[in-house]
């Protein structure tokens, strides 16, 4: 507890995290105060994915970069998982759809775009392993094919128009991703292990130890999820006082700030030429998004949304999600990068969440 109370101390970030008190008692005394509770529930959201990135890394230190790259992925997108089934129990499908294919692309393009500019600010190139990077793009690819599908067949005349075909089609591919994903990992982690290893860089020193790591771990996790529960119950109306659709908001600020504690890590990470990790984050996370996050919502649909939801998305959705994944694909298949290749990905995001913000999707205008 000594060593979390010094980190704390030295780290003028962390001392945001009175915020968090805050942000709870601000919602039990005005919870009608709703452009309030959201700026409460971003500063506080930001301490708590600091703190975060301090125990990951400690844990990842001790486990390697793949399979610490694996647990911040997955912590990471708790937090959009507890999102999206709050919205999901509000019947808001829109934003849970926007916040799916938002946070594929923020994760994957501007996450990864974002670490490569860092670091190749500092290092003038940075290498990383190819095959941990090929492994995540290829799931990646595989599963923004399946997504197309619902939204492909969407249009054709023969289908019944009450939408049970789509459910039914949405149903067996998300069996289909997870399945593949459930794969995936035992192909990394298990029977190919040694492909994914990554170089040992000697920075151990300065960590949380894992006891006191681990316990933060779950202590965090528990806190962001309770302030994610405030944020996405203001967050819309928040942003009509701000002028943005709901599929802005999903696909911008709450993928944004749903993947802030991955974000810290990655940045960490690239700031110290960690790479291998970043990778591992950024793909690793967008993939696990597509191929675990998006179907598991569907299935929880059945049992906590009004309705059954399918994984039919807007053509802008689609479209975005796919350069996404051919960009990240494409640009990682070098084992090499130099910061004007982030600058260049950043660039493809702005172009996306300005598109998204001047020409929202029909029917959210």
């Amino acid at each position: 507890m000594q060593t979390l109370l010094r980190e704390i101390r030295d780290t003028p970030l962390l001392w945001m995290l009175v915020f968090v008190p805050i942000v709870l008692v601000a919602e039990a005394a005005a919870p009608h105060s709703h452009t309030l509770l959201f700026v409460l529930a971003v500063l506080a959201i930001v301490p708590l994915a600091a703190l975060l990135s301090h125990a990951t890394e400690a844990v990842a230190a001790k486990t390697g970069d793949a399979v610490g790259g694996l647990l911040n992925a997955t912590l990471g997108n708790l937090t959009e998982l507890i999102i999206a089934i709050t919205a999901l129990r509000a019947g808001q499908y829109m934003l849970v759809k926007a916040s799916i294919a938002g946070a594929i692309v923020t994760n994957a393009v501007f996450m990864l775009g974002a670490c490569l500019l860092l670091g190749g600010l500092r290092y003038h190139v940075q290498e990383y392993n190819r095959a941990g990077a090929r492994l995540s793009s290829g799931l990646l690819l595989m599963a923004t094919v399946a997504l197309l599908a619902p939204s492909a067949v969407a249009d054709l005349d023969h289908l019944p128009p009450d939408g049970s075909i789509l459910n039914k089609l949405s149903v067996g591919i998300s069996v289909l991703l997870i399945v593949a994903y459930a794969l995936g990992l035992l192909f990394s982690l298990g029977t190919h292990k040694e492909l994914f290893a990554s170089a040992d860089h000697g920075d151990d020193e300065g960590h949380l130890p894992i006891g006191v790591a681990v316990g933060t771990l779950l202590v965090v996790t528990v806190l962001v999820a309770l302030v994610s529960e405030i944020f996405v119950e203001s967050v819309q109306k928040a942003a009509e006082t701000f002028g943005m659709s709901p599929a802005f908001v999903g696909f911008i600020i709450v993928s944004l700030v749903g993947a802030a504690a991955e974000f810290a890590v990655a940045f960490a990470a690239a700031r110290k030429n960690r790479l291998d990790m970043v990778v591992s984050i950024a793909l690793g996370s967008a993939s696990q998004i597509a191929l675990f996050v998006a179907p598991a919502l569907v299935l929880l649909s059945y049992v906590v949304g009004p309705t059954p939801m399918n994984l039919q998305f807007w053509p802008g959705a689609v479209t975005m999600v796919m350069i996404a994944t051919v960009t990240a694909t494409f640009i990682t298949t070098s084992g090499r990068s130099a910061w004007f290749v982030g600058a260049l990905m950043i660039f493809i995001y702005a172009v996306f969440a300005l598109t998204l913000y001047v020409v929202p999707p029909a029917g959210e205008g």
